[in-house]
């Protein structure tokens, strides 16, 4: 993946491009095998994500079911969100130096799940400085808009920076924060569906309004998500995340590259242990 002048042109100008071809056919089908061995606890290193927001038995199977850095517990999702190229492109499009992972989402919703509150990504970063996020959004199913694909509100990686939303998981109205937002902004309001085949992937700035509504169709849509931060991105001396806090040493704001990785960047540099057997299974 590298993204061209054109797609740069249209990030710029949108908050958000869609990148064909992301990932092959071979590496669709291996990271859609994993969804239920990882919703179930079945951690292939034996280490559990950071967030599992859905467990069989326990949790209501209208909400979407979502994981955060599956890449400590699984092989193959670690194959794909920690890829130099992803790095290199989140970083071009941000022109940093180069971008380290902030967090992964395993992201699974099947027919008949609510919606996701629209959001801002950098809302939820004041734990992190600067305090600014890039993602890359993957599909491992074909999207279309009623099937709850990913949505976007153009142009709007250039209004303020709005407080986290009221409600993330399941709100009955998703647009509810994002129609305050655009009211004190004086702006209008484009919603884009995104619909795409499977291994398509979207990158978005932080600050780029998106969420998705209910899935009313008949197949699952289910997604690996990297989200990045520069490579430069140090801890908030005294803002505090609750759970990515943990990994902040004392006396010190930087970020250990065993829990916080180097992507790619602009001098070569890359974590060296990200190219190990731990995540080289879909390669």
């Amino acid at each position: 993946m590298e993204l061209t002048d054109n797609q740069l042109d249209d990030f710029n100008r949108d908050g958000f491009v869609v990148v064909p071809s992301v990932l092959n056919q071979s590496v669709i089908e291996q990271a859609r095998s994993r969804f239920e061995k990882l919703f179930n606890g079945e951690f292939e290193t034996g280490i559990q994500p950071d967030e599992w927001n859905w467990k069989p038995d326990q949790d209501d199977p209208a909400l979407t079911r979502q994981l955060c850095n599956a890449w400590k517990s699984d092989r193959t999702i670690a194959a794909i969100v920690l890829r130099s190229d992803i790095g290199a492109a989140c970083a071009k499009a941000r022109q940093w130096q180069g971008a380290r992972i902030n967090q992964d989402n395993v992201i699974w919703k099947p027919p008949g799940s609510k919606a996701l509150g629209f959001h801002q990504d950098d809302s939820y970063q004041n734990w992190i400085v600067p305090a600014e996020m890039m993602t890359c959004w993957i599909t491992l199913d074909d999207t279309h808009a009623d099937q709850s694909t990913i949505e976007y509100v153009r142009g709007s990686h250039l209004w303020p920076l709005s407080q986290p939303i009221k409600q993330f998981h399941a709100p009955d109205d998703p647009l509810a924060d994002l129609r305050l937002a655009a009211e004190a902004a004086n702006k209008e309001i484009e919603i884009v569906p995104i619909e795409v085949p499977a291994g398509s992937a979207v990158l978005h700035h932080g600050r780029t309004w998106h969420g998705s509504r209910a899935n009313t169709g008949n197949a699952p849509r289910r997604s690996v998500v990297a989200h990045c931060m520069s490579s430069q991105a140090e801890f908030h001396s005294h803002n505090t995340s609750a759970v990515y806090s943990r990994y902040k040493q004392q006396n010190s704001t930087q970020m250990d590259e065993s829990f916080f990785p180097v992507l790619w960047r602009n001098d070569g540099y890359r974590s060296s242990w990200i190219d190990t057997p731990m995540a080289d299974s879909s390669r």
